[in-house]
């Protein structure tokens, strides 16, 4: 299928590895001109060679921290007017609600939610006066299964979908569409941190607690970042218009509702 983005501009925070990265590839062999964002130079430079490589499209970088004010001006120096935004930062590490401060809470709601609606601010009325615009918000199956030991993200990106419900039925008309995508468990970095943290409570291996959150999936497996990355690309396509507002679960099953 021609998704009908060819040319477009794309800017993915969180560009540089895992579900960011696996977004940053699927909408460049879609011949989307696309620039990623994170806070290591070393690793943004190298993913965006590898990416310009492969798939035949320049990929370009911007060292910029989603969280601050200076990162948001780089990141749209680098992309002045995208065509497609991608919000997407790392959740906070789990823990005991009890021990957390309101330090820890600022830095969550900086990342996960304030500075992803900064981004939205900057970025939508130039889609708007353009006629296009995409915006995906990779935000957790945790703001539909909520685990306690993750407060800091259920919380924070719960703010965010809130906020996108209201203001995603205000641009559709004018075919820029924001929904998020709620991944489950996957295979990346981030889970691997994930489980790090884990071991320290729950009395078990790396190994162990690794091969039980696989297993235990529906699917029998952890899911793949290049699975949210096909996912993401098609919302971003020019076939998506009439899907906004949405919460798209990409769980392997694991959320158990019916609705």
């Amino acid at each position: 299928m021609d998704l009908g983005i060819a040319q477009r501009t794309a800017l993915i925070f969180g560009g540089s590895r895992g579900m960011g990265r696996a977004c940053a590839r699927q909408l460049a062999l879609e011949g989307v001109r696309v620039t990623i964002a994170a806070r290591t130079e070393a690793t943004l430079r190298q993913t965006a060679a590898e990416l310009s490589a492969e798939t035949g499209t320049p990929v370009a970088f911007a060292v910029a921290d989603i969280t601050t004010a200076a990162g948001r001006d780089a990141a749209l120096a680098a992309c002045a007017a995208p065509d497609i935004l991608i919000n997407n930062a790392d959740g906070r590490p789990p823990g005991d609600f009890r021990d957390w401060s309101a330090d820890d809470w600022h830095a969550a709601l900086d990342a996960m939610m304030l500075g992803p609606i900064e981004m939205i601010r900057r970025t939508v009325d130039p889609m708007i006066e353009r006629g296009f615009g995409r915006i995906v918000n990779i935000v957790s199956r945790s703001v539909k299964t909520p685990q306690a030991e993750l407060g800091l993200s259920n919380g924070a990106r719960s703010g965010l979908v809130g906020f996108v419900a209201g203001l995603a039925r205000q641009t559709v008309r004018h075919n820029v569409t924001i929904n998020n995508l709620l991944p489950g468990v996957f295979a990346t970095d981030a889970q691997r941190h994930h489980i790090d943290a884990l071991v320290k409570t729950e009395g078990k291996t790396f190994e162990q607690l690794w091969d039980e959150r696989g297993r235990n999936n529906p699917a029998g497996r952890f899911g793949r970042a290049e699975e949210v990355g096909a996912l993401c690309a098609y919302v971003c396509s020019a076939h998506a218009g009439y899907i906004t507002g949405q919460s798209l679960l990409i769980d392997g099953g694991a959320y158990p509702g019916t609705f």
